[in-house]
């Protein structure tokens, strides 16, 4: 994998014609390949667990986006290299098609790997004769749709990370992913200190047009009320999560939600995933192997049961989106680590911040964080029209919403809008948390 700063030369921008994003996407597509250069062949076809995709898959899968919403219906004359990677990569476009089925995926021994990347360069020469020569009365949506699919190629780099760590962290040889990752520095210790809030009525989402760019579930802009509210100044880190933990925090059923008890119960959890004691010392596994788990850095591979019970054995609770997007938008120090930065993994806070002054850091990058709010629409949620539709709306049950980004994340596709969501038991993203509670008088 090449350092931070090869990963991105140039920010990935939002131009207007499509010719204007030739550059951008053939950045983006660059990335993706260099995320993967690190990996033996046979790492490419795992499928670790249901939710986990081989690395092959995510390579064909953003590439078939690229060909179904883009060439095939603008290019003319284009013939696809296969047919039937219509219905083999097809992640959930039930409108479009019949998906492969997704814990399937690991069975596809074939198309072999050079096949996929054979694939791509296909569709990535057919992508340059469209954006170079695009039908005049079709440009606008043939903008609009390759902004579209260069951040989902950009959510797939993130994908791709997370599914990487968990299919090597399966094997006890203990691979290491790569050894040019950067070294996270030494960090000072950092108390948690809370900034007050008053709430009132504030602005959330985006309405179309403000931006370049955002997805439809951040649209449109709306009106919350929020009460008087304190919300951490940074997430909580692992020394902090350690102590819930030799305090009893995964033996207390009076500190979880009831599904959380039965889950880890169920599947025996007793710390965060990918965490491992060792002659009495704590280690987890990282895309640099394993490593000591450093008391600084946020806590990382929690589900929201996990995080809303250390909330509840604090004495406070996780923010409401709305709290967090409130804060995020006025936050001066808000940025954090991202795939940019080459860790690949959470790092502690870079500065000693004055609490009585400063308002929260960290909130883009190194971690996503978990709010307590539920995945639904927002007032007037309007999906995109035709198969694209299907890309936010449908998930809109059963999960919560994370905000901010993490370590493996591109730092210009977050944005303080940013809507994520996963199910409450999902452990495997870079996922942690901070605390929120009612303002004090």
């Amino acid at each position: 994998m090449a350092h931070a700063e090869h990963l991105y030369p140039v920010p990935v921008e939002e131009p207007n014609a499509p010719e204007d994003w030739l550059e951008p996407y053939r950045q983006v597509r660059a990335v993706t390949e260099r995320l993967c250069s690190p990996l033996e062949t046979e790492d490419y076809v795992i499928q670790s667990m249901n939710d986990v995709s081989p690395p092959k898959w995510h390579l064909a899968h953003v590439t078939w986006f690229f060909e179904t919403f883009l060439l095939k219906p603008y290019l003319r004359g284009y013939v696809p290299l296969n047919d039937a990677f219509d219905h083999l990569f097809n992640s959930y476009y039930e409108t479009h098609g019949e998906p492969f089925p997704r814990p399937q995926r690991g069975v596809l021994s074939r198309p072999t790997v050079s096949e996929v990347y054979r694939y791509r360069h296909y569709v990535d020469e057919a992508m340059g004769l469209l954006l170079s020569n695009p039908p005049l009365k079709h440009t606008r949506a043939i903008a609009e749709r390759t902004c579209l699919g260069v951040h989902h190629e950009q959510q797939h780099q993130e994908l791709l990370v997370m599914d990487i760590k968990h299919i090597l962290a399966q094997n006890p040889l203990r691979p290491v992913y790569t050894r040019r990752l950067q070294e996270p520095p030494p960090r000072h210790p950092i108390a948690m200190g809370w900034y007050r809030y008053d709430g009132g009525v504030v602005p959330i989402g985006l309405s179309p047009g403000v931006t370049d760019f955002a997805y439809d579930n951040e649209q449109p802009a709306h009106r919350q009320f929020l009460e008087p509210y304190e919300l951490a100044t940074r997430p909580v880190t692992n020394k902090e999560f350690l102590h819930f933990i030799e305090q009893g925090g995964y033996r207390d059923p009076a500190l979880w939600l009831s599904e959380g008890w039965k889950l880890i119960n169920d599947e025996g959890w007793e710390a965060p995933l990918y965490w491992r004691r060792e002659e009495g010392h704590w280690w987890h596994f990282t895309l640099r192997g394993w490593c000591p788990v450093d008391p600084d850095a946020p806590v990382c591979h929690v589900s929201f049961y996990e995080a809303d019970a250390f909330a509840r054995w604090a004495g406070a609770r996780l923010p409401t989106e709305a709290e967090w997007e409130h804060a995020a938008r006025h936050s001066p120090n808000r940025n954090g680590n991202f795939l940019d930065s080459g860790y690949l993994q959470p790092v502690g806070a870079r500065v000693r911040h004055d609490f009585d002054k400063r308002r929260p850091g960290q909130l883009l990058g190194d971690v996503w964080e978990w709010t307590g709010s539920a995945y639904r629409p927002y007032p007037g949620f309007e999906p995109l029209s035709g198969s694209l539709g299907e890309y936010n709306g449908k998930f809109m049950s059963g999960q919560m919403v994370l905000r901010g980004g993490c370590c493996a994340t591109p730092a210009s596709h977050i944005r303080a809008t940013y809507r994520n969501f996963f199910p409450p038991s999902a452990r495997w993203a870079f996922s942690g948390f901070r605390l929120a509670r009612e303002a004090r008088q």
